[in-house]
């Protein structure tokens, strides 16, 4: 196997490879209109970059489900259109994933709807780099981190391949660590290094640029992950 193929990286999407804050928020804040809820800060509109939108939604708004399902209809009638390209990849991340992708297999591996991280990677010509991409369905399958990742191992044949996972919130780590795989994580996202530490990251990069040694850390020679099954 050739040392290419013999590492994996995957990568989360919003907070690690682009700032979508400006087309989440805005598409947040017209769903919340449409329901008529008002009084929501920047924080709580922080909150939702990264975990699944449903879940954020009804964290935000109690357990009413119908209201949960109403306001992602809205975000994504938006954000589907329109939000999705309101972001910006940070820089030098497309510099930094050319040279890795020379000495590792890319992945990205995102609670976004696959649909969406297709079109957005597209969008920032970032789609080269990658082997493939994986997101969650819009009916809410694989919206669990773990479980994409596991689904992702298993479908691209990972499986005795050293892997790292690179993100910047908790659900990036603790889905490495549920799967085996080697957990990193980054401090240009919207996860504190408090939560990162908490969550098992097994190294923290402040930059961008720190991201090229990531080959030499994860090792040359295969292994075999303790993945779990997405049948599991």
């Amino acid at each position: 196997m050739a040392n290419r193929t013999a590492r994996a990286i995957c990568f989360d999407l919003d907070g690690t490879l682009i700032d979508p804050y400006l087309g989440i928020s805005r598409s947040i804040a017209f769903a919340l209109e449409r329901l008529g809820v008002a009084g929501v800060d920047e924080m709580t509109f922080e909150a939702f970059i990264g975990p699944p939108i449903q879940d954020a939604f009804q964290r935000l708004l109690g357990p009413d489900l119908s209201l949960t399902t109403s306001a992602v209809r809205y975000f994504r009638e938006r954000y589907g259109e329109i939000g999705l390209f309101e972001a910006t990849p940070y820089p030098e991340i497309s510099a930094v994933l050319a040279e890795l992708s020379a000495e590792a297999s890319l992945f990205v591996c995102t609670s976004k709807p696959k649909i969406y991280a297709d079109r957005i990677a597209s969008a920032f010509g970032l789609d080269r780099y990658f082997a493939g991409i994986y997101g969650s369905e819009l009916d809410g399958t694989r919206t669990s981190k773990s479980e994409l990742f596991a689904w992702l191992v298993e479908r691209e044949g990972l499986g005795e391949v050293a892997i790292a996972m690179v993100g910047d919130r908790s659900h990036d780590m603790y889905a490495a660590h549920e799967n085996g795989v080697s957990a990193f994580g980054v401090l240009w996202g919207y996860g504190s290094e408090r939560e990162l530490v908490e969550a098992g990251a097994e190294r923290l990069f402040s930059t961008v640029h720190e991201l090229r040694t990531l080959p030499s850390i994860i090792g040359v020679e295969p292994r075999r992950n303790r993945v779990r099954r997405s049948s599991d």
